[in-house]
């Protein structure tokens, strides 16, 4: 069994802890805001001081909060899918190169699609 199907029927058994992961993901998302509207002056000076090395770090730091809000929303939503859904896909404008028109149609088929399945 894989990990997405053991997260889905984790999160379909217990849909309250799925819950708290959602939330969990929101608090971390205004956190972070919070975070970077209260200290940006401290974090200006101090990236002042080694640009080099602290702007790695500042943007390691990004990427892995950007990574744990979209693991804790995917943890949370997972309860969503239906049993027969792949785990990792990709909707076909992706799969399929041809124009700008048909990537763009195919993206609103696809948002279209997901809206009808979480309703």
């Amino acid at each position: 069994m894989s990990v997405c199907k053991n997260v889905k029927t984790f999160s379909r058994t217990h849909e309250h802890i799925a819950d708290l992961f959602s939330l969990l993901a929101v608090i971390l998302l205004f956190a972070s805001i919070w975070a970077v509207t209260e200290y940006y002056q401290a974090i200006s000076v101090w990236l002042l001081h080694d640009v080099l090395l602290h702007a790695t770090i500042l943007i390691a730091v990004v990427i892995l909060d950007v990574f744990l809000i979209f693991a804790l929303l995917t943890i949370g939503s997972a309860r969503f899918g239906a049993d027969d859904e792949r785990c990792f896909g990709t909707f076909a404008g992706r799969r399929s190169h041809t124009g700008a028109k048909s990537i763009f149609t195919s993206w609103i088929s696809h948002l279209e699609s997901v809206g009808k399945k979480h309703r």
